[in-house]
C-alpha cells in the first residue's frame, strides 16, 4: 500500500491541487457548508477544540482561520529551559548532523546544503544537531521560537509538495530537501540556528509573523537579508514566528556542540510547543 501511496503522489498535480485547496479554504460562503466541513474535520481528526480560543466552527470566517486557530491563554505554558519545542506534533527524527548529512528515515539522508539552499549557510551546521517535528492535521499549526533569537536572513526555496508523513519520509529520497520550504536563519546565544518550515501536499500556505505569507510566491528562490538596524527583528522564546495552513514539518538546526537533546527525546515521541527539548551543551 505504501508504494501505491507514493506512486499516486508522483502522478498528482501537486501544486495545482494544493493551491486549489488553498483557494477553497479561503471561501467564507456558504457559511453552513463551511461550518459543516470544519465540524467534520474536527470529528475525523479528533481535534481538541477545548484548547482553542474560539471552540466553535461558527467562530471562524473560513477553513484557513480554523487551521491556524489561536489557543487559549496558558494552554501551552513555557518550560524554564534553554530550548523549547517550536510546535505541537511528533518528533520524526533528531540527533547529530554527520558532516553535512541529516538523517531522514530508514537509511535515507539529505544534505544541509540542499535543505538550506546554500553551502555557506550549511557550513554553520556541520557536525551540528537537528530535530524534525511533524505537525499532523489535528495539531495546533502555529510555530514558536525555541529560544531568544535575532533574524539574520530568510530564503524561500521552491520545490515539490509531497506529503511529509512517516510513510513518505521512509520512501521518498531527500524529501525535506526537495519539498517547497522557507528557511529562517537566526543568531542565538548558542550560535546560529535555522528553522525550516517545510511545505507539503494540500498545505495551502506558509506564513511568518514579519513577512506574512511567504509560500507560494512563485518558482524562484527568494533570499532576504536582515543586516541593518532598520531591519532588526528580535524574537523572544515562545513568541510566535510562523504558521502553516494545515499541518506540515519544522526542522531545527544547531551548530556543533551548541546543544544537547533531552534524554526523553526519541523518534515518534509526541511533543508540545513550549516543552523542553534541549539544553546548552
Amino acid at each position: 500500500m505504501s508504494s501505491i501511496f507514493i506512486w499516486v503522489q508522483h502522478l498528482l498535480p501537486q501544486h495545482f491541487l494544493s493551491r486549489l485547496v488553498g483557494k477553497l479554504a479561503e471561501l467564507e460562503r456558504p457559511q453552513w457548508l463551511k461550518n459543516k466541513l470544519i465540524g467534520l474535520f474536527i470529528k475525523r481528526y479528533k481535534v481538541d477544540m477545548t484548547e482553542a480560543f474560539a471552540p466553535y466552527p461558527e467562530a471562524y470566517a473560513n477553513f484557513n482561520e480554523f487551521f491556524t486557530r489561536e489557543l487559549k491563554p496558558g494552554a501551552r505554558p513555557l518550560a524554564d529551559a534553554d530550548v523549547l519545542s517550536p510546535a505541537d506534533g511528533a518528533i520524526s527524527q533528531f540527533g547529530n548532523i554527520e558532516a553535512d548529512q541529516i538523517f531522514q528515515a530508514k537509511g535515507r539522508q539529505f544534505s544541509a546544503k540542499a535543505l538550506l539552499g546554500s553551502e555557506d549557510w550549511a557550513k554553520h551546521f556541520e557536525n551540528g544537531s537537528f530535530m524534525t517535528v511533524y505537525l499532523s492535521p489535528k495539531d495546533y499549526h502555529r510555530v514558536h521560537m525555541p529560544l531568544d533569537a535575532t533574524l539574520k536572513a530568510t530564503r524561500y526555496v521552491p520545490g515539490d509538495l509531497f506529503s511529509v508523513n512517516k510513510v513518505t519520509a521512509e520512501n521518498v529520497e531527500h524529501l525535506f530537501a526537495r519539498n517547497e520550504r522557507h528557511v529562517c536563519l537566526f543568531e542565538t546565544e548558542y550560535g546560529p540556528m535555522a528553522m525550516v518550515l517545510v511545505g507539503a501536499m494540500i498545505v495551502a500556505g506558509i506564513e511568518t509573523t514579519w513577512e506574512g505569507q511567504v509560500a507560494p510566491p512563485g518558482k524562484q528562490i527568494i533570499t532576504r537579508q536582515y543586516h541593518t538596524p532598520e531591519d532588526l527583528i528580535t524574537l523572544k522564546q515562545g513568541q510566535e514566528m510562523g504558521r502553516f495552513k494545515l499541518g506540515s514539518t519544522v526542522i531545527l538546526l544547531f551548530g556543533k556542540d551548541a546543544i544537547a537533546w533531552e534524554t526523553w527525546c526519541q523518534a515518534d515521541a509526541a511533543v508540545r510547543m513550549g516543552e523542553c527539548i534541549a539544553s546548552q551543551a
